[in-house]
């Protein structure tokens, strides 16, 4: 297994060295451009690096990949609509922004749908991650891989989130994602969609009260500096698909895509390691700028979601549901 290390080493050379992350075009047969929205020491821009990596080696210098962090690219819902034009290439982008394109994808957003990592990995990496790859290409996105956001957890300027009376009132950015603001209206909350690039400024403005996101994003995006309030709700997790043009994919050939595939899978089993080592240490962290509470009792927040739950099977069926449920540990 790959070292916590390496991927800091990684992380490291790609911030001295700003976003120049691959070598001069002529060095290359195809270069391809991914992009996505977290900072350049994010885990987003680790992962992307190895991969870059890896795949260049593999292809022995046919494909480079260049990376674009921080939005410099587009903003995710821009670049997932110009991947399926086959404007753009590659973009690594979460499940809420890919279900206004591909809908069945907001399943993976229900509140507590997932009790852990590990229930994720056999989902996401087995027959739920088959299913929605399948429907993704039918929208001419091709999913490489299913990367790791995390769970989340809510902050806010007003109050401390212990149970859904606490969020009424609270007006909370959310991705643009319906699934999504129809879990926080149910319970109680004012879903206010942005662009995740808009957020620190909204915060800091006022325009709205609280986000909820991993603690990651939160530390990476110094949110904390204007929020006063972490609530460790784990309320929902986000998976990150790696996406590309399925025009570009079926470009290439066979076995560059077998590569690319092979690579991006790859990366998916380490990032969700590195993701979850992180979050212990990102957490203590937090807490010398903010109050943190963790909430216990989730059965209230269940309850008051199950409309959401019983809505969005009728709309989807029930077959993606049993593969969830089949994916936890028995």
């Amino acid at each position: 297994m790959l070292s916590k290390n390496f991927f800091r080493s990684l992380a490291l050379g790609a911030v001295l060295s700003g976003f120049a992350l691959a070598p001069a075009a002529s060095q290359a047969e195809t270069v391809l451009k991914l992009g996505h929205t977290g900072a350049p020491d994010h885990h987003y821009q680790i992962a992307s690096q190895m991969f870059a990596d890896n795949v260049k080696n593999r292809t022995n210098g046919e494909i480079v990949i260049q990376i674009f962090p921080s939005d410099t690219l587009g903003k995710q819902k821009q670049l997932v609509s110009q991947a399926q034009l086959g404007q753009t290439d590659m973009v690594l982008t979460s499940d809420a922004v890919i279900s206004s394109f591909v809908p069945i994808f907001g399943v993976l957003n229900l509140p507590f749908i997932f009790e852990d990592i590990d229930h994720v990995s056999n989902a996401m990496d087995g027959e739920v991650g088959a299913i929605l790859t399948q429907e993704a290409g039918k929208k001419g996105l091709e999913v490489l891989g299913y990367w790791e956001n995390g769970f989340r957890h809510i902050t806010n300027n007003k109050r401390p989130i212990n149970q859904p009376d606490d969020l009424k009132g609270v007006k909370l950015r959310t991705p643009e994602s319906k699934l999504v603001m129809d879990s926080f209206k149910a319970l109680g909350a004012s879903p206010t969609p942005m662009s995740f690039g808009d957020i620190y400024s909204a915060l800091q403005l006022g325009t709205v009260d609280g986000q909820e996101n991993p603690i990651a994003h939160l530390m990476k995006q110094k949110w904390y500096e204007v929020q006063k309030y972490l609530s460790l709700t784990g309320h929902q997790h986000y998976v990150e698909p790696l996406l590309m043009s399925k025009e570009k994919f079926d470009a290439l050939t066979p076995e560059q895509q077998k590569i690319l595939k092979e690579e991006a899978q790859k990366i998916a089993v380490e990032i969700r390691k590195l993701a979850t080592q992180d979050e212990a240490s990102q957490l203590e962290e937090v807490k010398k700028y903010m109050e943190v509470n963790d909430v216990k009792d989730k059965k209230p927040f269940m309850d008051a979601v199950q409309p959401v739950y019983e809505s969005t099977k009728k709309q989807f069926g029930n077959e993606i549901f049993d593969k969830i449920d089949a994916a936890r540990k028995k």
